[in-house]
């Protein structure tokens, strides 16, 4: 049959819970670096919006940093390793008299959505290290990692195992899902929420009132089924179109016939009990 789809439709509910904000993450493999003093996780993780990479930095007072690489950037922040790891070699040893005045050696910069990503290879007084700071356009505080520029080999192989392994499906998946929407209608409020799960992408919608929440799911194959059949009834119900008016016309003709049936109904009531009406008319006179 065509058009044919799954959904499936709950009713449940809903209570706020601050600690359940958030898509729950799954981890699907790590990867720990000791590099000099510092320790270097490159954990892959999945979520509602798909597979990503979090770099996290341990120092060696235990402070803790880290940022985040959709697989894709991951790749993309691989072969930039190759490039500066290469400029590195071919810079020689440190000379404290040819350091640039904000320490940088090489920079170059990835954008990946809302995000960017600056890398820069930097020298001071403790050596050579590649910065990597990333930054999100809507604001919010600045995540960086700094690996010393002796270990950027290792953790480029390190990145490049995770990702053969886990970017062969990276089709099945979709890091970089859309956000989700909110639209407020009277007392009523309803998210749109797009997640995907081992069977596919799909969009979750929730009408959230109190404590009441009701919920359908549409796999993404429907969408545009669903979207043409809003479509239709918004051409055929907005204001000054001819469906519109049909629908005006046919309510007015109920409320019409209504009327007509009820005066109709009254007369043939005053009708069938003139009889008595009469005989009581008769009394009176």
């Amino acid at each position: 049959m065509e058009g044919t789809f799954e959904w499936t439709f709950q009713k449940i509910q809903y209570w706020h819970d601050p600690s359940q904000q958030g898509p729950v993450e799954q981890e699907l493999a790590t990867k720990m670096l000791q590099i000099q003093s510092k320790r270097f996780y490159l954990d892959v993780k999945q979520n509602r919006r798909g597979r990503f990479i979090k770099v996290a930095e341990i120092g060696a007072d235990g402070r803790r940093s880290q940022i985040f690489l959709a697989l894709s950037t991951a790749a993309e922040f691989r072969d930039h390793l190759s490039t500066f790891s290469d400029f590195y070699s071919s810079l020689g040893p440190p000379n404290p008299e040819n350091v640039p005045e904000d320490g940088k050696l090489r920079s170059e910069m990835m954008v990946k959505d809302n995000r960017r990503y600056y890398l820069d290879l930097k020298e001071n007084s403790r050596g050579r290290f590649l910065r990597v700071s990333q930054t999100i356009t809507r604001g919010g505080p600045r995540s960086q990692v700094a690996i010393p520029a002796q270990g950027m080999i290792e953790f480029r192989d390190a990145l490049t195992d995770l990702l053969d392994e886990f970017s062969a499906d990276e089709h099945a998946y979709k890091p970089d899902l859309p956000e989700g929407r909110h639209v407020h209608v009277d007392n009523k409020n309803f998210y749109f929420d797009i997640g995907q799960n081992n069977r596919g992408v799909y969009m979750r919608i929730s009408e959230v009132k109190t404590n009441i929440r009701t919920a359908i799911t549409i796999p993404e194959k429907s969408w545009p089924r669903f979207r043409d059949i809003l479509a239709d009834y918004c051409d055929k119900i907005k204001p000054g179109s001819s469906g519109a008016g049909s629908v005006a016309a046919t309510a007015d003709q109920s409320h019409t016939m209504g009327n007509s049936n009820s005066t109709q109904q009254h007369l043939q009531d005053t009708s069938g009990g003139g009889g008595g009406g009469g005989g009581g008319s008769s009394s009176m006179k």
